[in-house]
């Protein structure tokens, strides 16, 4: 009777999820080798061409000045945002931590910037970094001209060469609340006795933190960075809400755009979805083997 009801449960199971099963499938392991199809073809244009043409999209991509840029202002926006969010969050979950007065509200506001899409974060912060001088200064360099600070008044995101870096500021902005929220859990399930025990053998609190809780915290760390990585990784509407398709300003995900859908090179679009994917993996496939080691040590 009992095998009857585990046979009947299982085959309930398997119905219930496999559904989701297929679709899994058929809409992203199905699309992905659809992509990797499509990006060593020689389709150019609105009529499909699958002529197998080999690596030659891949290899036009490493010789093209413009994927070149694509990847130097990934990696100069990559290292801004992950360490601008982890810092930002450690420090806003360390002051949480103190026991404030109004901390629900002070957690929540930290925290709404997250529920913002990029789009809307984007086309604020085009306002705020709004690089015209004059009798149309606006902003963040109106506020530094209203203030005396007119040494930081710059050109933002029209900066020659490092505008990219300005693209990271409202993203840091956006995404900092969730590194506090990581953080402030990560504080919250250290135990007070360690605190404690530690000060009874003399620790001063820069040492309690340096010694205890920041080691502690690393497993928070690397998913913060695994999770925060990835996104930079893929981002496209802010830097298209800020400051729309500019070649100075390019990264891979509005190059594929750009060359999928305006310039109609369909193979060598998919060639930058198949590097897009490769470069998340690289992120997401070590951190998921990290995890699962350690939940089956435990």
């Amino acid at each position: 009777m009992n095998l009857k009801k585990l046979d009947r449960d299982t085959i309930t199971a398997i119905l219930l999820i496999s559904p989701s099963i297929v679709a899994l499938l058929i809409f992203v392991y199905g699309f992905i080798y659809w992509t990797l199809r499509v990006s060593t073809s020689k389709w150019v244009g609105l009529t499909p061409n699958l002529e197998w043409a080999g690596l030659s999209n891949y290899l036009g991509l490493m010789n093209d000045p413009r994927f070149h840029i694509d990847v130097r202002n990934t990696i100069i926006f990559t290292l801004l945002f992950v360490v601008g969010c982890l810092l930002l969050g450690l420090v806003l979950a360390l002051l949480l931590d103190q026991g404030l007065r109004g901390e629900s509200f002070f957690r929540s506001l930290f925290l709404f910037p997250m529920a913002i899409s990029f789009i809307v974060t984007g086309v604020v912060w085009r306002w705020l970094m709004n690089p015209a001088g004059g009798s149309r200064i606006s902003g963040l360099n109106l506020l530094f001209d209203s203030l005396g600070l007119d040494f930081l008044i710059n050109k933002w995101y029209t900066t020659p060469n490092w505008g990219i870096a300005a693209i990271a500021i409202p993203a840091i902005w956006q995404m900092s609340g969730f590194t506090m929220a990581l953080y402030l859990g990560g504080l919250r399930a250290i135990p007070e006795e360690l605190r404690e025990a530690a000060r009874v053998d003399g620790a001063s609190e820069y040492q309690i933190y340096r010694r205890i809780i920041l080691p502690l915290l690393r497993p928070v760390t690397l998913s913060a960075m695994i999770i925060l990585g990835h996104i930079s990784l893929k981002v496209f509407d802010l830097i298209i809400a800020v400051a729309g398709k500019q070649v100075a300003l390019d990264v891979p995900a509005v190059y594929m755009w750009t060359t999928t859908f305006d310039g109609l090179f369909y193979g060598r679009g998919a060639a930058i979805g198949i590097f897009l994917l490769v470069t998340v993996a690289v992120l997401v496939i070590p951190y998921l083997y990290f995890t699962l080691r350690q939940e089956a040590e435990v």
